[in-house]
């Protein structure tokens, strides 16, 4: 019997899960996909993620693909198997895919949201998916600041300091800053993330529209190239991973 591969689009609500990849200290998204898989194919499942999001972060179309020997129809992979994963996973599309088809060995564009809530309290239902700020954000600055960061740069100064990576360079197709009500969600839209990329992007152009750096400010640091340039880490919580494209 021949193996076949199946790719499957994952969803999950990332508050109680110590990130995708499987940790010694903590059950993952990766780790309960697995059990959940073994289980129901009765044969040892192993999943490669595309994209490894980090603990507390979310997802609405991430993707993972195994290879079984189950002549179990690839299409109704994901019917079964939402029936055995906690209720903050769900797959939303299982299918077969060639052999040798690698979601991080192929071209692509993700698209990332973080999402900020501002109001004079905190909101309770959104504390799990946005990150709350009292400071006046002054979105047109953030705007501005944004565009520089569109395009091919070395993002080395938005990279977490020890991440071990061939290169820092990347391609912004697009960074939005756009207001919905109280909340103001960054979209950015790239060819792949370097680690925490995304949250230290926040991060700066909160700075940035709370008038502690000027919006031409992105430009001196990237020239840098020094983590140390750029501004905090956003929370983990506000982020989402909404869409990956296959090109």
């Amino acid at each position: 019997m021949e193996k076949k591969r199946i790719r499957m689009t994952v969803a999950y609500d990332g508050t109680n899960y110590h990130g995708w990849q499987i940790q010694d200290n903590g059950i993952t998204i990766e780790s309960e996909l697995n059990r959940c898989l073994t289980e129901l194919l009765k044969e040892p499942i192993q999943v490669i993620g595309a994209s490894r999001t980090d603990s507390g972060v979310h997802a609405l179309g991430n993707v993972a693909v195994f290879d079984t020997l189950s002549r179990m129809p690839a299409g109704k992979i994901a019917y079964a198997l939402n029936q055995r994963l906690p209720e903050d996973i769900r797959i939303q599309k299982s299918e077969e895919v060639p052999g040798d088809w690698h979601p991080r060995y192929c071209e692509s564009r993700k698209t990332y949201e973080y999402r900020i809530y501002r109001g004079e309290f905190p909101q309770p239902v959104k504390r799990l998916y946005s990150y709350f700020t009292y400071h006046p954000l002054d979105v047109g600055r953030m705007r501005e600041a944004a565009a520089y960061l569109e395009g091919e740069h070395d993002f080395r100064s938005f990279c977490q300091t020890g991440a071990q990576v061939r290169s820092t360079v990347r391609t912004l197709y697009a960074l939005w800053v756009e207001e919905q009500g109280q909340d103001l969600v960054i979209r950015v839209c790239g060819n792949g993330f370097l680690y925490n990329m995304v949250r230290i992007i926040a991060g700066t152009l909160m700075e940035v529209g709370q008038g502690k750096r000027e919006p031409e400010s992105m430009r001196d640091i990237l020239e840098a190239a020094d983590r140390a340039a750029a501004g905090p880490t956003a929370p983990a919580h506000g982020l989402t991973l909404v869409r990956y494209e296959f090109l």
